[in-house]
């Protein structure tokens, strides 16, 4: 089953599917680059983890909004005659508990010194909407930007807050390659549904050539080795929605 669209597929991008896609790029990424920066550097895949109270599905229990209060009765033996002891019936409700967020990244290190070289990052929602998620990358990106190692940030969901450029022209994706040798000057890749996803080329340090990444034909193979058509309704409308435009693009192309 191939990916139906000659660039990103829109579809993929939902919350519940993008976590896969995700993963599987990260996956191909680090396989088409390794054998290129072998065997000064090597390329690992990496996992940050915390706490977050963001997602909206981490409500826990049903709240009983509809239940009329009565009383608990409770009598008690060793209470003067007579007495009794009234409780009211407590209402149920939703507790809000945190999640374990767990996202995957690359990192390009010297095979010697250990030394980190560049960070490959794969953005999702949770970097993208305001709250902890946000703010742990943010944290993260300043601290990559204001030293010597290489950030490749790549970002293929239209929804959310696009992490800051100075001088970004408008597009539904983009690819950031920030080199630090020519900091604050990178090199940003805007692109749009309609068009294919440009290649962009891995940072590296010294006289040794970039590896060039073909994102779209990476993919383009996570579609289809992971049968991701299997788990899409295309009669489903899109969030965010399409453009006019985009939208009877997208209908002649799955007609």
């Amino acid at each position: 089953m191939l990916n139906p669209f000659p660039g990103m597929n829109p579809y993929l991008e939902h919350p519940e599917l993008w976590h896969q896609v995700h993963n599987r790029l990260i996956v191909g990424i680090a396989d088409a680059i390794a054998e290129q920066v072998a065997p000064k550097y090597f390329v690992s895949i990496e996992q940050r983890i915390y706490q977050s109270f963001d997602d909206p599905q981490s409500l826990v229990g049903i709240a009983d909004v509809g239940v009329k209060q009565d009383v608990w009765i409770s009598k008690q033996s060793d209470l003067a005659a007579g007495a009794v002891g009234v409780l009211l019936k407590p209402q149920q409700v939703q507790v809000e508990m945190p999640w374990e967020v767990k996202e995957s990244y690359l990192e390009v290190r010297e095979v010697v010194t250990k030394e980190l070289i560049t960070v490959i990052e794969v953005l999702s929602p949770t970097n993208k909407r305001m709250g902890e998620g946000r703010s742990f990358y943010e944290t993260k990106r300043i601290k990559i930007l204001t030293s010597m190692t290489n950030l490749v940030e790549i970002d293929l969901l239209r929804s959310g807050k696009s992490m800051m450029i100075q001088g970004a022209p408008l597009s539904q994706y983009r690819i950031l390659v920030s080199r630090s040798s020519g900091r604050p000057k990178a090199d940003l890749f805007a692109f749009d549904l309609q068009e294919e996803i440009p290649d962009f080329p891995v940072p590296l340090r010294g006289e040794m050539p970039e590896p060039i990444v073909s994102l779209q034909s990476i993919l383009n193979e996570t579609y289809r080795r992971g049968r991701l058509g299997l788990l899409i309704d295309y009669s489903a409308d899109l969030v965010p929605k399409l453009s006019e435009g985009d939208r009877v693009w997208m209908q002649e192309i799955l007609s």
